[in-house]
Order: structure tokens, then C-alpha cells, then sequence
């Protein structure tokens, strides 16, 4: 076992259902000679060769349709965009054909691949680096949206993305790429999705984030313990679909919820997390349910990006708010 930044364990996965699977096949923008923007794919076309790890045209429209097209006749494709704010152009063969090729085959044919893209802010990099487009996936039906917040968590879901038989969007916190190294054993052992993660346990407010958000709830929870409140803490990790079950037994413990994004607040998936919890835990709720984002404003990149994403004291402040309801 080596301690590994998640760019790393997400190398050693990708390697891993490579050596595991011969049909697994990766490609995109620079993926191959170049091993990736954030080297994410560093040396695996020296390990496994031209035919499976293949440079693409700069093309977002055409890597996801050759995706689909490899899947549909039998290969696993992981096809990388470079960051998500490209991933516009492929939303036409996402909605339409990956995502709907199951039903449209009434089941003769799924779509087993996994759409992988850096994502997020935090890098102060220009404009159409930094955006959270999650709740656009999440809104899709067909699809799996996951989003990793560890280098253990990404390496366990990205083997289970690849081994699904249906399409995964995979989005990558980049903040977090390369923020913390943990020790990951590259077991083959895939982690469950569809399912939240408990990370921290607390009796008095539930914390409900995702990706690189996770590293500001830990540090908000040790604040927030300091003043004798115990917060539980909830990893989403798959939107889509999303674990209501695992969210709600924590709200009917403790009464309150504060959910956590980096995306802009309106029509976010943290709207999708109150209107469940309104909708299944009303009766145990004892104080309204917060929610700490983006603003709603294209990102003020890069002076202003640290003003615009959610902190620590925002989200102390509003466990606080929380907390005041008797």
C-alpha cells in the first residue's frame, strides 16, 4: 500500500481496470503522450499501447459519440474531457444516445461508459475551468452522476464507474487532485455506488456535501465541536441516483441539516436535497434546512474566486443559524 494523491489513485484505477479488463479502452484530448492535463493518465499509453489509450481531435461532441458508439459494441470507454466546462458540446450524445440507448433497445443494448472531467474551482484558473455542473448531469435520466472527495473514494468509485454497465459521469474535484495523499491499496475492490457515505458521526446537525466541499465541512465540524455541537457529516459521492435513505435517517437524528455545494445556489442538487428532506423528514425537522453555495454569478475569476466559493465561516454560520431554533 502507498499513499497516493487522487490524481494518483485515480491513475492506479484506470491502470488496474485496464490489466483487469481488455475492453476497457480510454481516450480524449492529450490522454495519451501527453498523460492528461493533470497527468491523470501519465504513462498508461506506454503500458497499454496505442489501440487502448487513444489521443482524440479537439473534439468534446465527437469523444462522446465514439464513446457511445465503443460501448454500445461491446467495449468499456473512458473518455476524458479536459475540463467540464467543455463538456457542453457533448451534452447532445450524453441526453440522447447515451443515456437513452437502454430503453431504446428495449434492453438489447447498454451503454457501459464513463465520462471523466476535472471539475470545480479552487485552481484560479480562467473562464470555463472552474464550473459545478453536476445538477445538469443529475437532472438526465439514465444517467450515474459520481463525484469522488478522496483519493481512497476515487479510486473505489471510479473501478465501480467503469465496471457498471450503464453511462457514468464522473466528475473530479480538481482543488482536491492533488490537496491531501492517503493510503490506497490498489486491491481491485470497487466501492458501492448509488449509496452516501457517513464520514463523521454527530447528534445535532447533519452535514450534506460532495466532492471538494468535504474538506471545508471537517474543518467547519472541529469548529463547530469546539462550541459543543456535534455535526454528522454525509458524502453524497453519487448524485445520481441519489441515497435519500442514508440523509434522512441523519435529519430524523438530529433534527437539523446544512447541505454544502460549490455550485451556484439556484437549481442546484442541494434544492434536490431539501425538497427530499422536506418532502420525508418534516415532522423531525427542528430548525429550517440551510443550504451554503455559489452565488449566482458566472465565477469573478481569479481575484474574486475565493469570495465566491463556500467557506468555512459561511458554513459554521450556518450550522449556527441552525442551531438557534430551539
Amino acid at each position: 500500500m502507498a499513499e497516493q494523491t487522487m490524481v494518483g489513485a485515480l491513475n492506479m484505477a484506470l491502470a488496474r481496470a485496464m490489466t483487469d479488463d481488455h475492453d476497457v479502452v480510454l481516450f480524449g484530448e492529450d490522454v495519451g503522450k501527453d498523460g492528461g492535463v493533470f497527468r491523470v493518465t501519465d504513462g498508461l499509453l506506454d503500458r497499454f499501447g496505442p489501440d487502448r489509450v487513444l489521443d482524440t481531435p479537439l473534439s468534446e461532441a465527437a469523444i462522446a459519440g465514439v464513446a457511445v458508439g465503443a460501448a454500445a459494441q461491446g467495449l468499456r470507454a473512458v473518455a476524458e474531457i479536459q475540463f467540464s466546462g467543455f463538456a457542453y458540446p457533448a451534452i447532445d450524445q450524453m441526453v440522447n444516445h447515451a443515456a437513452r440507448l437502454r430503453n431504446r433497445t428495449r434492453g438489447r443494448l447498454s451503454c457501459p461508459m464513463v465520462l471523466r472531467m476535472p471539475y470545480g474551482g479552487g485552481i484560479r484558473a480562467p473562464e470555463h475551468h472552474s464550473e459545478s455542473p453536476e445538477a445538469m448531469f443529475a437532472h438526465i435520466p439514465g444517467l450515474r452522476v459520481v463525484i469522488p472527495s478522496s483519493p481512497r473514494r476515487a479510486y473505489g468509485l471510479m473501478l465501480a464507474a467503469i465496471r457498471d454497465p450503464d453511462p457514468v459521469v464522473f466528475l473530479e474535484p480538481k482543488r482536491r487532485y492533488r490537496a491531501v495523499r492517503e493510503d490506497v491499496p490498489d486491491d481491485g475492490v470497487a466501492l458501492p455506488l448509488d449509496r452516501c457515505f457517513i464520514e463523521r458521526d454527530g447528534g445535532d446537525v447533519t452535514l450534506v456535501a460532495w466532492g471538494a466541499m468535504l474538506a471545508e465541512c471537517h474543518t467547519a465540524a472541529e469548529a463547530l465541536a469546539g462550541k459543543g455541537v456535534q455535526a454528522e457529516i454525509i458524502d453524497v459521492a453519487t448524485l445520481k441516483p441519489f441515497d435519500a435513505d442514508t440523509v434522512c435517517a441523519s435529519v430524523e437524528k438530529t433534527g437539523r441539516c446544512v447541505v454544502v455545494q460549490e455550485a451556484t445556489l439556484t437549481g442546484g442538487f442541494a434544492s434536490e436535497v431539501a425538497a427530499t428532506l422536506a418532502e420525508r423528514t418534516l415532522a423531525a425537522l427542528r430548525a429550517p434546512i440551510e443550504r451554503v453555495a455559489g452565488w449566482d454569478t458566472v465565477m469573478p475569476l481569479p481575484r474574486l474566486e475565493a469570495l465566491y466559493m463556500p467557506g468555512v465561516a459561511r458554513i459554521v454560520a450556518a450550522c449556527d443559524r441552525a442551531m438557534s431554533y430551539a
